[in-house]
């Protein structure tokens, strides 16, 4: 049988920067009505080439054709007239414009449409044939992620594109969600579209995917049809013959110590004025994880900055490590005990214009050996980086060169370095393995299952269910604001967390079963909020 007909070619890309290259001679190519797997670890050059291929960068050699004729894309505009969008990881919407607004912001002057009511209406069409329903009056800010993500698929369905690259589309998707997302995308490949995934996900890769291509450093290790693949040989492409790709496990009997994070009642306001955080409590102890499952837009970063003292406690209190911190603020919570991996690598976690060595020091720079007599000591912050560079295994980084430059794994894991160097009875890691390929996100992994080795307490946020469950000695669900399931390692209901996360069995008139809810570790003994329907 023929196979169906190229929509996409690419040979010989090639893209360097500050002379190093991160994609190196690579050749690709997509087919009408497919869903073709795009793999590799973090720094494998996988964002590079989208961004070639959907107009943000210039390639230095090499060619991109559509339907047999190379073309040349100036801009994401370009791109998008012909026919190819992409949908990133983090969203590009204006909060306070609507959906409609949304989708037409930044066409070109002949695409134009007569109003906006004829822009809604024609998002009212799309959203039916595929499924992607969506209120096109509705404001960003009152949709849930699911619903965001859905907006970004039909501004590119809008523009009329042909090829649509999704990158990392469930890293902040609860597990209905994601089955929704896959049949619109079934709908869109069957109408003969065709659809690029970035994924780390191994197992959603291989269930949704016809054909997988894999880079690594930069450069083609092979393609195959999926159906004819299995994970282990996917990983050995991407991987080589590493180790570093077992999944990390613990036994679940930690959680016996005394608390080191305990929240009580608290409350907090979000930025748009509304209540963000409402009667939360918890508590960590010693040689515990406890994991937050959640999708995103529910409370957890304004809890995040609260327990950081990033955000003001409107009620109830924060202690960590025995030191009232409820109304102190990032430096006091420092020193009361808090390492702190925010989710916003490089808005929070990292000063993105200075280069690493300066990152490193950001928390120690006051202090000797990094300071004498009021001089900074190059020489020591130099030594104490190329040790943690060392240690953490972070790579990718040259002298001066600024770490928005880094890779996405190589970010995270500078972090952890700076952050588990610093004296620190709780880790608070907020979606410590969002976008990492599986290798950094099982050294992530087993830093934080170090961490409860040594008998520290872990605070996991993450909208990655499966990595909560394998993680967590207790599973704690947040929605809409407050914690409405706790669930114990060993009685971890999947499909029960699973609708908690999307509401679907949250019940505003009945207590939490506290009885029922408790765990071994007492953490759920500690809770005060409302929520889980019987």
């Amino acid at each position: 049988m023929t196979p169906p007909a190229s929509l996409l070619e690419v040979r010989g890309l090639t893209k360097s920067f500050y002379g190093v290259r991160a994609i190196d001679a690579v050749d690709f190519d997509l087919r009408e009505g497919e869903i073709h797997g795009l793999l590799g670890e973090n720094g494998a050059g996988k964002s590079t080439l989208c961004s070639v291929l959907s107009g943000l960068y210039r390639p230095d050699a090499g060619s991109v054709s559509i339907d047999g004729d190379e073309v040349s894309f100036r801009s994401p505009l370009d791109a998008s007239e012909a026919g190819v969008g992409m949908v990133y990881q983090h969203f590009r919407l204006v909060d306070s414009f609507t959906v409609a607004q949304n989708i037409v912001l930044g066409l070109g002057r002949d695409q134009r449409p007569r109003s906006i009511r004829h822009v809604e209406e024609t998002v009212a069409e799309l959203a039916d044939e595929y499924g992607l329903h969506v209120d096109p009056s509705a404001p960003i800010w009152q949709l849930s992620v699911g619903e965001q993500q859905r907006v970004e698929i039909l501004k590119q369905l809008f523009r009329g594109a042909r090829i649509l690259i999704l990158d990392e589309p469930t890293a902040v998707l609860a597990p209905q969600e994601t089955d929704r997302l896959f049949e619109a995308v079934s709908t869109m490949v069957s109408k003969g579209q065709a659809v690029v995934l970035v994924s780390h996900k191994m197992a959603e890769t291989m269930a949704y995917t016809d054909r997988l291509t894999v880079l690594r450093r930069g450069e083609n290790a092979g393609s195959l049809t999926t159906k004819d693949s299995s994970p282990p040989e996917v990983a050995r492409m991407m991987f080589g013959d590493s180790d570093a790709v077992e999944r990390t496990s613990f036994d679940a009997s930690g959680g016996t110590g005394e608390p080191v994070l305990t929240l009580s009642g608290v409350s907090a306001v979000g930025d748009n004025g509304l209540t963000a955080v409402d009667d939360v409590s918890l508590v960590v102890r010693r040689g515990e994880v406890v994991g937050v499952a959640g999708v995103a837009g529910n409370g957890q970063r304004e809890l995040q900055e609260v327990i950081a003292g990033l955000r003001d406690v409107v009620a109830g209190t924060v202690d960590i490590a025995g030191v009232d911190c409820t109304a102190d603020g990032p430096k006091e919570a420092m020193e009361a005990g808090l390492a702190y991996v925010p989710e916003d690598r490089l808005g929070v976690g990292l000063a993105p214009g200075l280069p690493l060595d300066h990152n490193m020091a950001l928390k120690s720079f006051n202090r000797a050996p990094h300071v004498r007599r009021g001089m900074l000591q190059r020489g020591a912050i130099a030594a104490t980086t190329q040790r943690l560079v060392e240690a953490f295994d972070v790579r990718g980084n040259r002298a001066g060169m600024r770490v928005s430059l880094m890779s996405g794994g190589n970010l995270q894991k500078a972090i952890l370095a700076r952050e588990l160097n610093e004296d620190h009875e709780v880790l608070l890691a907020a979606a410590p393995t969002r976008g990492l390929d599986m290798a950094a996100a099982e050294a992530v992994r087993g830093h934080i299952v170090d961490e409860r080795e040594s008998d520290r307490g872990v605070l996991v946020f993450s909208e990655d269910l499966d990595e909560v469950v394998h993680m967590s000695d207790v599973v704690l669900v947040m929605f809409k604001g407050r914690i409405v399931g706790s669930f114990d390692r060993d009685e971890v209901d999947i499909d029960r967390i699973g609708l908690l996360m999307t509401g679907s069995a949250v019940d505003d008139e009945e207590p939490l079963d506290l009885d029922a809810a408790e765990s071994g570790s007492e953490s759920a003994s500690a809770l005060a909020s409302e929520g889980v329907a019987t």
